[in-house]
């Protein structure tokens, strides 16, 4: 489905709620399948989450995540200490061209019996659950936090918990900190420690509820869209000043472009303020790499010059994230600058109409572009895409008033 999008002009105002992170929900999913007393509310409705809990119920098989990255890294390990268990593991076409070898190796080094169906180092991934008794492994830690997140997850079940090494500057401590803090929640003890990550083992889990944050992410293209604006002030629950997730940082980054955050007792107010906007903007993103996409289109709509580094996981995301903005931000008149770990927007004298966005099977390339309709008319190719992690994206533009249409080309 390809979309047109714009908007009357007049103010953005609105109030919504938008889904549980995906990133807690599929955390708690995997614990709650290893402690099945532990309960879940608000969790994510995305097609990733979904994916992942609809896995979770099959005992061996074939499961197929299509293009659920943090599906195919958690259930790597979860399916690895599955005793008993015999699953192929696979994806979609994109996903057999993203590594998984770093966690493979790390958990073959632990005893997991696992085998590369097609490609070395890329799903199809064989896998034959059985007891692991390994307490300590090694992993470099300017990998996808994923993968070491995939390793702490199993790490309270096994018999003598787990030490990981890790080896060189953490990318995404974030996410790292967020699985801590989940484990901790249902009094696993584990901790951050230099170098290295300490879960002791423990055979059951208290007997609580985890209530999930709405998205950070999520909440980053209205970040944008109240940085475009003229005049805006939009509501959306459920979020907390003291939050799991890396990306909440986007309000304080949006303070730079004139969002002023508020925080109630279960929700944020944007609002858009007169400020001083910078010439430039210059941004260390490794540990919150999934807001790029939002605030490269941002600065792009605000006719700002940016500098975003950090980037060099974007490469293996569902598409190499860094080509494709450089693609599309192109089509609009921009001159963006990429190496393997940074994102240089250099100038764009005026936005080009009737661009057609192209997706790349990339949920945050479709929701990052869309703000830019306060600015222009464009075009969103294979917009359904947002289900991947926000399906109700499209609803909640047009509940702000943009007009959101198919157009068939």
């Amino acid at each position: 489905m390809n979309i047109q999008i714009s908007h009357p002009g007049t103010k953005l105002s609105g109030d919504l709620q938008i889904t549980g992170s995906k990133s807690e929900s599929n955390r708690v999913l995997i614990l709650q399948a290893v402690y099945p007393s532990i309960k879940i509310e608000n969790l994510s409705n995305s097609d990733d989450t979904k994916v992942l809990k609809k896995a979770l119920s099959q005992a061996s098989g074939t499961i197929d995540i299509h293009h659920a990255g943090t599906a195919m890294r958690f259930l790597t390990a979860y399916l690895a200490v599955y005793e008993g268990g015999n699953f192929i593991l696979t994806g979609s076409e994109r996903m057999k061209e993203r590594p998984i070898k770093l966690l493979v190796d790390a958990l073959r080094s632990m005893g997991a019996n696992i085998e590369y169906v097609v490609n070395e180092g890329f799903p199809p991934l064989r896998i034959q659950g059985k007891k692991l008794t390994c307490n300590e492994v090694k992993l470099k830690a300017n990998i996808s936090s994923q993968y070491i997140s995939a390793l702490m997850l199993i790490a309270p079940s096994l018999p003598e918990g787990l030490v990981i090494d890790l080896e060189g500057p953490l990318t995404s401590a974030p996410y790292i900190s967020m699985t801590i803090d989940i484990l901790q929640h249902f009094g696993i003890e584990a901790r951050l420690e230099p170098q290295r990550i300490v879960i002791e083992p423990r055979a059951k889990v208290l007997n609580k509820t985890l209530h999930v944050e709405s998205d950070w992410s999520s909440a980053s293209y209205f970040y944008s869209l109240v940085a475009l604006s003229e005049d805006a002030e939009i509501k959306l629950s459920n979020y907390r000043n003291e939050s799991l997730q890396g990306d909440s940082n986007v309000a304080n980054i949006y303070k730079q472009l004139g969002v002023e955050t508020t925080f109630h007792e279960n929700a944020i107010s944007l609002k858009k303020v007169s400020h001083k906007k910078p010439l430039r903007l210059g941004l260390d993103l490794k540990n919150t790499p999934d807001l790029a996409q939002t605030i490269a289109v941002t600065c792009l709509g605000l006719g700002i010059e940016c500098n975003l580094s950090g980037l060099h996981t974007l490469k293996i995301k569902e598409t190499d994230r860094l080509q494709a903005l450089k693609n599309e931000m192109e089509k609009f008149g921009a001159t963006v600058n990429i190496t393997n770990d940074n994102l240089q927007l250099l100038s764009c004298a005026s936005l080009k109409e009737n661009v057609q966005v192209a997706t790349y099977n990339d949920h945050r390339m479709a929701m990052a572009f869309a703000p830019l309709a306060l600015k222009t008319s464009l075009l969103v190719n294979d917009a359904e895409v947002v289900s991947k992690s926000y399906p109700e994206f499209w609803e909640h533009l047009k509940a702000l008033k943009f007009e959101v249409k198919q157009h068939d080309n």
